[in-house]
């Protein structure tokens, strides 16, 4: 039998606004919560692991799962599809387990449609100068991807308003700090 306290909490941001981090810290202090992993059509990096960092389908199997209705959210970025498979979150939910997620803002905003009692947490960079200073310092963005990651940011920000909680990062163990106050809350 479910448990009716299992709740989806739904994290997006900007990417470098340090929303892996803040996940990571969650699935650390609330040890019974389960991270959602996405589907992929991606190649898998050497240090990645099938079924724990995501799923790789082939762009046929995901098309497939697209045409059956089989994601709560997808989206292809760069040449590559992601997207949330519905069967997974329905077993958690089913076996009573809160689910955390990292998705971008309109799959968030999807999930929220179909999982009303869903929790949307959005975190935010003090700016965008800010954010782009930790994506030039992290170094792993070509100038062309490092312009297209600001324009999807400036997106991004835009849907802050349409989530639950917005924290802002300006100091990163602050930010731990405001997101596990919200999950108490929401338990």
């Amino acid at each position: 039998m479910a448990n009716n306290k299992a709740k989806l909490y739904v994290f997006s941001a900007p990417s470098g606004s340090g929303k892996t981090t803040i996940v990571r810290d969650v699935l650390k202090n609330f040890s019974e919560f389960v991270f959602s992993v996405s589907a992929t059509t991606r190649k898998r990096r050497s240090t990645e692991k099938e079924g724990v960092d995501y799923y790789f389908i082939s762009e046929d199997e995901f098309k497939k799962k697209i045409d059956n209705g089989e994601f709560v959210e997808w989206e292809k970025f760069y040449d590559y599809y992601y997207g949330t498979i519905k069967s997974l979150v329905d077993g958690n939910l089913a076996k009573g387990l809160s689910t955390v997620f990292e998705v971008d803002v309109k799959g968030a905003i999807s999930i929220k449609k179909v999982y009303k009692n869903s929790v949307l947490i959005f975190i935010a960079p003090p700016s965008i100068d800010v954010l782009k200073d930790r994506l030039i310092k992290r170094n792993t963005e070509t100038d062309e991807d490092l312009e297209k990651r600001i324009e999807r940011a400036e997106m991004e920000l835009s849907f802050k308003d349409q989530f639950d909680y917005v924290v802002s990062n300006v100091n990163l163990e602050e930010a731990k700090k405001e997101v596990k106050k919200i999950i108490e809350k929401e338990i």
